[in-house]
């Protein structure tokens, strides 16, 4: 058994709560319109995301002090779970529908979402299958197809939701660990094509993907229906200027960006803080994935490397997928920005797989 070392890497505590800081303020001052219209509190969406904030770090807490190792015994029941979970809620009269999609559990406005929770349950069990001595990753029957077959399997009870954004983050992160763990690149070339021609089977097969295409590569053309988050979005960036608006001060809060507190939350605080702000936080999720992937290259065995590229890449995809959205670089997609939108479920896993990562630094080189 390796020594722990006497605390986590300071470099990634810090990132992880200068961006929940962060998050903190501009839901609060990104929702508060919103919160006050439709709930007469424009307090709400704050205060429930600090009681998921305190929930989260306390979860982080007790995984950055457990030995991570230990979950490795649980990898294959934790995924038995969440599949259990994904077919519950696509159950009608107990999955519940929002935003278009039955990916909730839960009562009134209290919920949980089953594939949030697949995601972290997804990269615990890819790194205890892969980093087995009898699992020879360079085979494709062997190696690589039976991953491939349980990740598919999750995409799909994720695609009967729909919910292509949670869907695009879980299989980017497998498909990291997989990289990482020494996958042939001839393989995953392959299966890049085959994904590109899942992808657009996808989009065709759903009309309103399809809109999102057209919006995207020219959101003029339908400026108050699929066109229009995009164009709101660039409305509240382009006023931000170098410095912003000032804290608050987003005009396109006003019922111009829908839900502004959630997946749009990156281009109010760049309005209301400018482009050094917005820079400031992509610079923290930077400094996230710089310690992360060192921390999973230094780690003293091959399922703590796994695990720790597993979670680095859930962070990374889903802020490249955010953001490129934000700026007008990718489809609209339903994809909350880590550690700064307002979620509840999914922040409190953020923090709970952020803890373990804290906890292999621990164990790191």
């Amino acid at each position: 058994m390796v020594k722990a070392r006497t605390a986590p890497d300071l470099w990634l505590i810090v990132s992880v709560l200068s961006l929940l800081s962060i998050g903190m303020i501009m839901v609060y001052s990104a929702g508060a319109v919103l919160a006050f219209r439709e709930y007469g509190d424009s307090f709400y969406f704050v205060k429930r995301q600090l009681l998921f904030a305190l929930l989260g770090i306390a979860a982080m807490f007790v995984t950055m002090n457990t030995d991570y190792r230990v979950w490795k015994r649980y990898a294959k029941i934790g995924l038995l779970i969440c599949f259990v979970l994904l077919i519950v809620v696509l159950i009608p009269g107990i999955g519940n529908v929002r935003g278009g999609a039955r990916s909730w559990l839960g009562i009134g406005s209290f919920g949980i979402q089953p594939s949030e929770f697949m995601k972290l349950g997804m990269i615990l069990f890819m790194a205890k299958m892969l980093s087995e001595e009898q699992t020879s990753i360079t085979s494709f029957t062997k190696g690589l197809l039976p991953p491939l077959a349980i990740m598919g399997t999750a995409f799909g009870l994720i695609m009967l939701q729909p919910d292509l954004g949670t869907g695009t983050v879980m299989v980017g992160a497998v498909l990291l660990v997989i990289f990482v763990a020494g996958a042939q690149m001839k393989h995953l070339l392959s299966l890049a094509a085959v994904g590109v021609a899942g992808f657009v089977g996808l989009v065709l097969a759903a009309p309103y993907r399809l809109l999102r295409i057209t919006a995207f590569l020219d959101p003029w053309q339908d400026p108050l229906g699929a066109g229009y988050q995009s164009i709101q979005s660039l409305f509240a960036i382009g006023p931000g200027g170098l410095m912003g608006l000032g804290l608050g001060a987003s005009r396109q809060k006003y019922s111009y960006v829908p839900e502004p507190q959630t997946d749009f939350i990156f281009s109010i605080l760049a309005e209301e803080l400018g482009f050094l702000g917005a820079v400031t936080v992509l610079i923290l999720f930077l400094i996230l994935v710089w310690r992360g992937m060192r921390t999973a290259l230094t780690a003293p065995d091959k399922f703590g490397s796994l695990l720790a590229a597993g979670i680095v890449g859930i962070v990374a995809v889903q802020v490249i997928i955010n953001i490129g959205v934000v700026i007008g670089l990718m489809p609209v997609t339903g994809i909350t920005l880590p550690l700064i939108s307002y979620g509840g479920s999914s922040l409190t896993l953020m923090l709970t797989a952020l803890g373990i990562l804290l906890n292999i630094s621990r164990y790191a080189r």
